[in-house]
């Protein structure tokens, strides 16, 4: 009898949705699974900003553990959490199909939107790119640092009284809150955080060729496979974490992929962001053409003075 694939996942409940989901789809191509949650640093610190804590690995590190000594045998993860380069050992294997990539305005307030510029609006976010783009487009806009899953960020939204919350589509609609978005962001002014939408299977290169293989055809789609490939790979040469207001977003038509992306600096006082296309098959080349656009027009100052900020 074959062993089960274990799968690995952070505890909370969107994480939980995404193994379930992943478990669901290698189960389809008649494969057995067991899901192991695993408690990760970031989900343990809480008080603290994720820029903070250091943003390499906050939500992988203790996955990645049990990945090398075979505890698990594929991590579940937010494409989103994802570093842009993965520590020696480790490869991604698959990303599922994306979900839409907006961010969305969550309240429990219907007439709440980003137009009016009349009343005072106080939001919750942990994303330095929501909160950057907000003072770029939105400056009449106060922010509060909210951490936590989504149950908890809601919590905090109702305890403490303010407005509403920045959220991915993505986790707001997995998790059944779609009552409570009262307004869709466009990718225009909100373009998402590389990754945001889709699930990603990191796997440790050890593990055995076949067995990836299978797991790969069970849950890569293709599509965006692609899309991230170029926008991780804009990620990797600006060398953003989750701390860095950075953002791409890749999209296809017919054969060509398009990928718009950019940087914004942490007061919104500076904003570079351009569009550049190529083939589908060669994602990893657009991903470096945006990023030496964006360097070159200001973003390496930009990126200087961020990292010089968050020290």
């Amino acid at each position: 009898m074959s062993q089960p694939i274990k799968i690995g996942t952070r505890g909370s409940k969107l994480a939980l949705w995404q193994a379930y989901y992943v478990e669901e789809l290698l189960q389809k191509a008649g494969l057995k699974t067991e899901i192991i949650e695993i408690d990760t640093k970031g989900d343990q610190i809480l008080d603290v900003s994720i820029s903070k804590i250091g943003s390499k690995g906050v939500f992988t590190q203790e996955l990645e553990d049990q990945l090398t000594d075979g505890r698990i045998d594929i991590a579940v993860h937010s494409a989103k959490d994802m570093q842009s380069t993965l520590p020696e050992g480790f490869e991604i294997i698959a990303f599922t199909t994306r979900e839409k990539e907006n961010d969305v305005l969550v309240s429990h307030d219907k007439s709440l939107t980003l137009q009016n510029k009349s009343r005072s609006i106080v939001l919750g976010t942990s994303s330095t790119r929501r909160v950057a783009t907000l003072k770029h487009f939105y400056p009449h806009v106060k922010t509060v640092e909210v951490r936590g899953n989504l149950q908890t960020r809601i919590r905090k939204m109702e305890e403490l009284g303010f407005d509403g919350l920045l959220l991915a589509y993505a986790g707001a609609h997995r998790m059944g809150y779609d009552n409570l978005i009262v307004e869709e962001l466009s990718l225009d002014e909100f373009t998402p955080a590389v990754g945001q939408g889709s699930v990603a299977i990191e796997v440790s290169s050890q593990l055995d060729s076949i067995l990836k293989a299978k797991i790969s055809a069970a849950c890569n789609d293709y599509s965006t496979g692609q899309k991230l490939k170029a926008e991780r790979a804009y990620l990797r040469v600006l060398e953003g974490g989750c701390s860095i207001p950075v953002f791409a977003l890749a999209q296809i038509s017919g054969k060509e992929l398009s990928l718009t992306g950019g940087i914004v600096s942490l007061d919104g006082e500076k904003r570079i962001t351009f569009q550049v296309n190529g083939a589908i098959s060669s994602p990893e080349s657009l991903g470096e053409e945006l990023a030496a656009k964006v360097l070159n027009a200001g973003g390496k100052e930009i990126l200087a003075a961020i990292k010089n900020q968050l020290q």
